[in-house]
């Protein structure tokens, strides 16, 4: 009797496992997008002269995977110091052209695929995200 219930359970386990699976996975096997937000936001100041300029960026990252998200927080050290460094090293009239967010978010990207390339052979990101990014000049 007592092997019978422990069966039934274990049996249960492994469809409850199966079904958290599936669902993870999203319809059609396909893994699901996942979005990493870099909590706290990163601020910090950039360009030089007399007066300090600061940034705040709330950013988040797309991913695809329970692995991909994984990895990705494993790295967020990482991943924020090359986002300072970026965001440290722009100039006021190079944020001040029309298109200079867009740009800017181009760059942040690509630099944080370069750097989960160096650590895990590929990108893993597939976008980057301000979810706000304040400038006060």
């Amino acid at each position: 009797m007592f092997k019978a219930l422990l069966l039934a359970m274990l049996a249960a386990l492994v469809s409850v496992q199966a079904i958290a699976q599936e669902s993870a996975e999203g319809e059609e096997g396909k893994p699901t997008v996942a979005y990493v937000s870099l909590v706290p936001a990163l601020v910090g100041n950039f360009g030089s002269g007399p007066k300090l300029k600061f940034y705040k960026a709330d950013v988040s990252l797309r991913v695809t995977g329970a692995e991909a998200q994984a990895k990705v927080e494993h790295h967020e050290p990482l991943i924020r110091n090359q986002l300072v460094m970026l965001f440290s090293q722009q100039t006021e009239e190079g944020l001040s052209a029309p298109d200079a967010k867009e740009a800017l978010r181009q760059e942040a990207l690509k630099q944080v695929q370069q750097v989960l390339a160096t650590e895990e052979g590929e990108p893993l990101v597939e976008d980057l995200l301000f979810n706000n990014l304040i400038l006060q000049r």
